[in-house]
């Protein structure tokens, strides 16, 4: 077997690994199996069943007897007896595939569910760097699409399908043979089949795996479209052209694909028709007609049954042909699902518990993204203790947020270390270090579900709602929120409730900002958390956050000065490094650059105020 797809723990995809069919296949039977093994049961009697059925007890049984009853003059009675056990038999295997069929249907969503479970647990354990990487994005697309398109049914129906068609016909090869053995000589090149539709499948494969990225580009135009937070910059703006130009782009270039290899499909196409098609049915109609006619050595009964034959032979090799085309393409996309599951964190969890962070250390860290070509954070070095209040300011791109990344061990740092409570950062068990921060993103985000349940992050008993209410009122977000028609209990977005409702930026903001003062920490980030609302609001959130944050330690992140004075020191992040570090009267005393820039927003507002009287 050739090297694995995927460096286990470095989260980079290798393109040429060579892809193990067979193992792949086993992976998700297995898989199917854990999760509900009535799917794989009963695909495989369905298909056995009907597969057996069609092609060998009904086109060859069922007219081998009733025939050889006519040829040797046998009893009408009979004729009708073995004319009635077929239909008997028939009616009972339809009845029974019946019921088979309605528990696939059952244990399908159930096993859907259960890889859908998977997927989700996996992909929330993942490092946040993957959502960095495109190359990640491109793989785990097509580990998805393995749940959307039903593949594991599909497997599961092609593996039966194999087994089913492999037994019809080495019973339909066996018939045929106690005829004439001769017969088999123009059925030896149906083996050949397999090999042509496994090179094709895997031609198939390499151009499905070349257009993931254009038809990633695709899915994000259409969704972009459609998303309400992109339809006024849609409607005001050219980048709708721009967008569809991108589109267009994507298509064209699959349409290049498709050219490329059309003609290699076809031509396996039509070498695998040759062998299941031309030569069986030619070489076998001909040899018949000689013997019945030239030779008189066949019967009528033992003509029509090989005619019949061969066309089973025919169909049962186009069906295993078809389901192991199929199969060996599935196992290529079974791959990419087995790596998304196999990935390796590289920011691995500790053992220690973390339950209240004293102090916060940086000694000497560097750090660089794993797609950067040079450090974002240099020599960086700065001790936050238990109490302080610590703004940390900076022009953009200084590294303010990537500090945060650090601090929370989305990354872990290229060079030194960062000590909670005097003990390396990596000591500590992720999601206990995670919770001792109470953490408000530049980036918010809030979810589809009630107002409630985004402030807790969780669904709420009425006890609870009241303290998620008590967190509203302190982020000034009530008075909004208990004017909708089910107040907390009204759903954010209209996407899936048309009594739902959307908030303006400040407002969703203000949620946000909720939910560190309805959590229990010890430590609280917040990453510019009055970006999106007005100097009154912003002054109000600052004295609840004042207020909610006594006794605990807080670290500001903002472009706005005015949290930085409420602040005890102040730290100031430019050249990837600190520059200053002190109260804001010892920094505007030194006349560095925290100076420079609180004197420069002081003029801007001052002429903002001065342009207000005037008006």
């Amino acid at each position: 077997m050739g090297p694995r797809p995927m460096i286990r723990g470095s989260g980079r995809w290798d393109k040429n690994a060579k892809v193990p069919m067979v193992k792949n296949i086993v992976f998700a039977l297995r898989l199917v199996w854990k999760a509900d093994k009535r799917l794989l049961l009963c695909s495989f009697f369905n298909h056995t069943a009907e597969i057996v059925f069609s092609l060998f007890v009904q086109n060859i049984l069922f007219l081998k007897v009733l025939l050889g009853i006519i040829d040797s003059k046998g009893d009408f009675k009979e004729y009708l007896k073995n004319l009635f056990l077929f239909l008997a038999l028939a009616v009972v295997l339809k009845g029974i595939n019946w019921f088979s069929s309605y528990l696939r249907q059952v244990s399908t969503k159930k096993v859907l569910k259960e890889l859908n479970n998977m997927v989700f647990k996996k992909a929330i354990e993942l490092d946040v760097s993957c959502y960095e990487d495109p190359a990640f994005y491109d793989k785990y697309q097509r580990a998805t699409q393995i749940l959307a398109w039903g593949l594991f049914d599909n497997v599961c129906s092609n593996v039966a399908s194999i087994f089913g068609g492999v037994v019809a016909l080495l019973l339909v090869v066996g018939t045929v043979s106690a005829i004439d053995p001769v017969y088999l000589v123009f059925l030896l090149p149906v083996s050949l089949v397999f090999a042509v539709e496994l090179f094709k499948s895997k031609q198939v494969y390499k151009r499905d795996k070349e257009m993931t990225t254009n038809n990633r580009i695709k899915a994000y135009v259409q969704r972009t479209v459609f998303l309400k937070e992109y339809s006024k910059d849609m409607r005001t703006s050219n980048i709708f052209l721009v967008l569809m130009e991108r589109f267009k782009a994507a298509i064209e270039a699959n349409l290049l694909i498709l050219k490329k290899y059309g003609l290699k499909l076809f031509v396996f196409s039509m070498i695998s028709s040759l062998f299941s098609d031309f030569i069986p049915l030619i070489g076998t109609y001909a040899f018949a007609a000689y013997q019945f006619v030239f030779e008189k050595s066949m019967t009528v009964s033992g003509f029509s049954v090989v005619l019949s034959s061969i066309n089973s032979v025919r169909e049962s090799t186009m069906r295993i042909a078809g389901s192991f085309e199929m199969l060996s393409q599935e196992a290529f996309y079974f791959q990419n699902l087995k790596d998304f599951f196999d990935y390796e964190t590289k920011v691995e969890s500790g053992r220690k518990i973390c339950e209240k962070i004293e102090t916060l250390e940086f000694k000497n860290v560097s750090f660089r993204y794993p797609s950067g070509k040079s450090n974002v954070l240099e020599n960086v070095s700065f001790k936050i203790e238990n109490g302080e209040t610590v703004a940390l300011v900076g022009v953009n791109g200084a590294g303010k947020s990537t500090i945060v990344k650090l601090m929370l061990r989305f990354y872990d740092v290229s060079e030194g270390e960062i000590l909670i409570n005097g003990i390396n950062i990596k000591e500590y068990d992720l999601k206990s270090l995670r919770s001792s921060y109470g953490v408000v993103f530049q980036d918010y985000k809030n979810f589809a579900v009630s107002v409630y349940e985004n402030v807790l992050c969780h669904e709420c008993s009425d006890e609870e709602k009241e303290r998620a209410k008590t967190a509203l009122i302190q982020s000034g977000i009530w008075e909004k929120i208990s004017s909708l028609s089910k107040g907390g209990d009204t759903v954010l977005t209209k996407e899936f409730e048309s009594d739902g409702t959307g908030l303006s930026g400040g407002e969703n903001q203000k949620i946000s900002v909720a939910r560190l003062f309805a959590k229990d920490f010890s430590f609280a980030v917040l990453d510019e958390p009055s970006s999106a609302l007005d100097p009154i609001a912003e002054y109000k959130m600052y004295e609840s956050l004042i207020e909610v944050t006594k006794g605990k330690t807080v670290l500001y992140i903002s472009h706005r000065l005015s949290s930085a004075i409420l602040s005890n020191r102040i730290i100031v992040i430019g050249n990837k490094t600190v520059l200053e570090n002190g109260s804001h009267a010892q920094l505007m005393e030194l006349g560095g650059e925290y100076s420079k820039m609180f004197s420069l927003q002081a003029s801007s507002y001052r002429k903002e105020e001065g342009e207000e009287e005037n008006d």
